[in-house]
């Protein structure tokens, strides 16, 4: 091996046009635009995005006892238990994700003379969309959850409990409460830094002259 071909971290190859007497560069060149975009595609993956999510599956979390229906009287509390987030891209003018993360909750509403629980399972739907940003950042950006971003389907054994349920307004109470806590939790340091890639700091990082 020569000192070139040392530099240039082994031998090169190229093929022969045989017909030319000539040798031809086996590299495919594209434009630079679609290089950026096929980068994009391939940093902005659904595999990626379900890896910086996943770390909520599993999570569990109690609210409560808070105080629902009219004058507040009723006691709410409840355990919330998170899935495994289900991730679907969309490739067009751009690169879009809709997640979806499954959610058991437990609730209890307590009259004081009373009490009646109500097992509820639903998810919670995120819209979150990539974009580049200077210097040379890829930012997955996230829409504030809303409460009616979180679908749930609420069950009770009882007429009495359909009927609690509805003055103490159990549903809303539910979905309000877990679209804060999940806007709590991605903008936590672990996903917010999953969510920035800064493509400048990683390039001189591994590209050391």
């Amino acid at each position: 091996m020569s000192a070139y071909d040392d530099w240039l971290g082994g031998p090169r190859e190229f093929a022969l046009d045989e017909t030319a007497g000539q040798h031809r560069d086996p590299v495919s060149y594209v434009s630079y635009e679609e290089f950026g975009r096929r980068f994009l595609e391939y940093a902005a993956s659904e595999a990626r995005i379900a890896g910086a999510f996943g770390q909520l599956a599993g999570a569990a979390f109690d609210f409560g006892p808070i105080g629902v229906g009219p004058g507040h009287l009723v006691k709410a509390s409840a355990q919330v238990q998170l899935g495994q987030p289900r991730v679907r891209r969309g490739v067009d003018e751009y690169i879009s994700f809709e997640l979806s993360i499954p959610l058991s909750v437990d609730m209890l509403i307590d009259l004081a003379v009373d009490r009646h629980r109500f097992q509820v399972e639903g998810y919670i739907h995120l819209h979150l969309t990539a974009r580049t940003a200077e210097p040379l950042r890829v930012i997955i950006d996230i829409a504030e959850p809303r409460p009616s971003d979180v679908r749930i389907n609420v069950a009770t054994a009882t007429k009495r409990g359909q009927l609690l349920r509805i003055l103490a307004s159990v549903d809303h109470e539910i979905r309000r409460f877990v679209a804060r806590y999940i806007a709590k939790e991605i903008r936590k340091p672990h996903i917010a830094a999953a969510r920035d890639i800064d493509v400048a700091a990683r390039l001189d990082a591994a590209w050391k002259l």
